[in-house]
């Protein structure tokens, strides 16, 4: 219950016109509502404030600290103190389930099933009305037509459920027809929203993921190897139609220059700023620059948290991935190593590695499975 609260806060509250239009004040409301509860639940169950020790959460506190520093001048306005308590009860009420992170695969599973329920949302939206789920604002691009979700979040929660339910088929945790009913669908889905981020992730996941796992499962080794010679196959005979989804009938200066990212980043990297933004930042924003989303993390990071914001986001996702490596071969280092990657591979044209948001749980799973066995004493608490 506390891990779909927390994908509901971090659903967001703006996106695609919905069946039932919902008024964006309700949204806000059911969204922060959830993480209060979430938080309130937390305590509920970890009455002692037993925590585990956790580097990426340490650091993800000392996030926190930095916003706050950055937002307390107001010059976001009062909003931003509003996200800096959301994010501290974001990271807070992960710390209080830092109790549970033993390295199995508890927390994969429970992120499957949320995110499945997501996506089972868009799959309705798309059925009862698929005018809205196809809109020609969004290109025909599949969004939430129950739920306020925008093509990439839908790209977003389609790449990570596949993902991960085939990394857990391929080291035989779990049967091939339950496999097939989550991650095939969710596979079509992706594809329906046109997101080339979530596509290019995954496959770069899957690969880190499915490599890793080969040194476990025989299962794994075997497709793996057909499945890179089916796919050098496939990618010669499917060329253009691959070309024609990834260009999404977009110019090639527009696809150059990533749907426009590229201009909001050289005017962002280009507009003056005091020392104390470039240390700090400006505080929390909504993601965005002169009224267009930044979509990078390491540049909304940059912009909101400064220089020492990005040296945190080095600092633990470097340690993620070096506590990665380190572990002895398994399906729950596999699994790390694929949200790892997936996070990494697209930060680059997404944001949300400086605030509460689904990238961080993704991380908050990897972290929960490369933690060690809780001890006998943890077990009692």
């Amino acid at each position: 219950m506390i891990w779909a609260l927390l994908v509901l806060n971090t659903l967001g509250s703006t996106g695609a016109v919905t069946v039932v239009p919902i008024p964006r004040l309700v949204t806000q409301v059911l969204t922060m509502g959830a993480l209060v509860l979430a938080f309130g639940l937390a305590l509920l169950i970890n009455t002692r404030l037993r925590v585990r020790p956790s580097a990426y959460l340490l650091l993800l506190t000392l996030m926190v600290l930095v916003s706050v520093i950055a937002s307390a001048n107001l010059e976001s306005g009062f909003g931003a103190l509003f996200r800096c308590a959301r994010f501290a009860m974001f990271v807070g009420t992960l710390w209080l389930l830092t109790r549970w992170w033993d390295g199995t695969l508890t927390f994969v599973r429970h992120h499957i099933r949320v995110l499945a329920v997501v996506l089972l949302t868009v799959g309705l939206g798309a059925l009862i009305s698929p005018g809205l789920a196809f809109p020609d604002s969004y290109g025909g691009r599949l969004v939430g037509a129950l739920w306020p979700l925008t093509a990439p979040q839908v790209g977003q929660y389609a790449a990570i459920t596949a993902g991960l339910t085939l990394l857990l088929w391929l080291a035989r945790r779990t049967d091939g027809r339950s496999a097939a009913l989550i991650a095939l669908p969710a596979i079509g889905m992706l594809l329906l929203s046109h997101t080339r981020t979530a596509a290019v992730g995954l496959v770069a996941a899957l690969l880190a993921g499915g490599l890793s796992l080969t040194l476990t499962s025989a299962r794994a080794r075997k497709v793996f190897t057909w499945g890179v010679a089916v796919a050098g196959v496939a990618a010669v005979a499917a060329g253009p139609a691959v070309q024609a989804w990834f260009q999404r009938g977009q110019t090639e200066e527009n696809f150059t220059n990533l749907t426009g990212r590229a201009k909001v980043w050289d005017a962002l990297l280009a507009a003056p700023r005091t020392t104390s933004e470039y240390v700090f930042g400006v505080g929390l924003t909504d993601k965005s620059f002169d009224g267009l989303p930044i979509d990078s993390s390491w540049l909304a990071v940059y912009h909101e948290q400064g220089y020492l914001g990005v040296a945190i986001l080095v600092a633990f996702l470097l340690t993620l991935v070096v506590v990665a490596a380190l572990r002895p071969p398994s399906v729950s280092r596999s699994c790390a190593i694929f949200l790892i990657v997936y996070c990494l591979t697209t930060s680059y044209t997404e944001a949300g590695l400086g605030d509460a948001s689904p990238y961080l749980l993704h991380l908050a799973v990897a972290c929960a499975l490369l933690a060690r066995p809780a001890t006998s004493e943890v077990v009692r608490a």
